[in-house]
Formats: structure tokens, C-alpha cells, sequence
């Protein structure tokens, strides 16, 4: 949901909800994000984000501006990315993966913790500051599964072409990363027009129901 569709929604508590949640992700969940594929290559045998400081929950040690401005006007950016050196990794080919999983993977896990607030919240007596909460968690979800979904695209210079790009050839990868800043560039593009919003949102609220499933039953059977 863009910045702009839920200011002209004026509800005062969707609006604030948003905005918080909206820094939440990028002083909380961003830096999480990057924590996780520094440790994860740290695990298995590359120090480099380490070495670097990298391993850290300090949002400024991970931030990026313009994906910072990105996450605030259309709720999908990115930080600055952690530094691995494939060829420290005791298995390069599971190295990479792993590493490249562990990003999105924090984000769904964040996702289901935020989820299971959220419905503990709508258990309170509801009032405009319990509403307020409830909108806050339910976004911080929907935000972190949509970098999950994002980050997992397979497209460089995303996680989700990193995982690509070992069960392809290497030559055929390496071709593809000389191509890297245009095709970052496309993606930009493909962002500020919204032509990605739609199979982002569609798999993104795929996945939601995934993880709202089991506390939403939950709080199904005691409602």
C-alpha cells in the first residue's frame, strides 16, 4: 500500500499505524534483514560482515537512503547490502544460499510474530489507541512478508538471484551480473510504475494467509 492511498484514506489511526510501522521496518526489521545474512555467512565460515562491524543491530550500520525513502513511499526498499566473500565459505554453492535465504527468511519470521500480536491486540477491549496497536502489527507483517516476496525475486541484484545463481551455470550467471546496474535500474523503473505490485501483492497476500493461519484459528476458538 503506497504512502499516498492511505493518506487519502483519512482514518487517523490507519494513517499513524502505517507511518510508525513504516519506521519500525526500517530502524528494526532492515537492520534484522542484513543481521541475519551477516551471521548466517558468518556460520558458514565467511567473517567479512564481521570483520566489517556488520554484525550488528545498529540501523545505522545497515540503512540505505534511497531504499529507505522507497520503504516509506511504497512499503518495499532495501538496506545497504552485507559484504560475502563466496570463497570463504567452507561449501561456496550452500554458503550462498543459505546466506541469501536467511535475509527473507528473518523477514516471515518477524511477519509471524507481528501476526500473533496483532491478534492477541484484537483480543483487548477495542478502543482508538487498541486500534491503533492492531493497525501497527498488522502492517509491520504485511510489510516484512512483502520484502520476503521482494527480496525473493529472482532478479539480481535481490537474494532470490543469488540462490538462482548457483543451480545455474557460473557462466551464465557472471554474464547476467555484467548487467547488474541496468538491470537494477529496469527494476527501479518496474517499482515507481507499480507494474511490480500486482504479483508482489498476489504472493504476498498468499503467504499471509500461510502465516495468519494458525493464530487466526487461534483466535477464532477463543473468540
Amino acid at each position: 500500500m503506497s504512502l499516498l492511498s492511505v493518506l487519502r484514506s483519512g482514518e487517523p489511526a490507519l494513517i499513524f499505524a502505517v507511518i510508525f510501522s513504516r519506521i519500525f521496518v526500517v530502524f528494526f526489521c532492515l537492520p534484522i534483514h542484513e543481521l541475519a545474512h551477516g551471521w548466517a555467512a558468518y556460520k558458514m565460515g565467511d567473517s567479512t560482515a564481521k570483520n566489517l562491524g556488520r554484525l550488528t543491530f545498529n540501523p545505522f550500520a545497515h540503512l540505505d537512503l534511497f531504499g529507505t525513502i522507497m520503504l516509506f513511499l511504497f512499503g518495499i526498499g532495501y538496506a545497504n547490502p552485507v559484504p560475502v566473500q563466496t570463497r570463504n565459505f567452507r561449501n561456496p554453492k550452500k554458503g550462498m544460499i543459505v546466506t541469501a535465504l536467511a535475509g527473507p527468511g528473518s523477514n516471515l519470521l518477524m511477519a509471524f510474530v507481528f501476526i500473533c500480536l496483532y491478534y492477541i491486540v484484537l483480543l483487548l477491549p477495542q478502543n482508538l489507541a487498541v486500534s491503533f496497536i492492531a493497525y501497527f502489527f498488522d502492517f509491520a507483517a504485511t510489510v516484512n512478508v512483502s520484502l520476503a516476496v521482494f527480496n525473493l525475486l529472482p532478479i539480481p541484484p535481490l537474494d532470490g538471484s543469488k540462490v538462482i545463481g548457483f543451480l545455474i551455470p557460473s557462466k551464465t550467471y557472471f554474464k547476467i551480473l555484467q548487467y547488474e546496474r541496468y538491470i537494477m535500474i529496469a527494476l527501479l523503473l518496474l517499482l515507481f510504475t507499480g507494474v511490480l505490485n500486482m504479483p508482489i501483492a498476489l504472493i504476498s497476500d498468499l503467504l499471509m494467509k500461510v502465516i495468519s493461519f494458525l493464530p487466526s484459528l487461534i483466535y477464532n476458538l477463543i473468540v
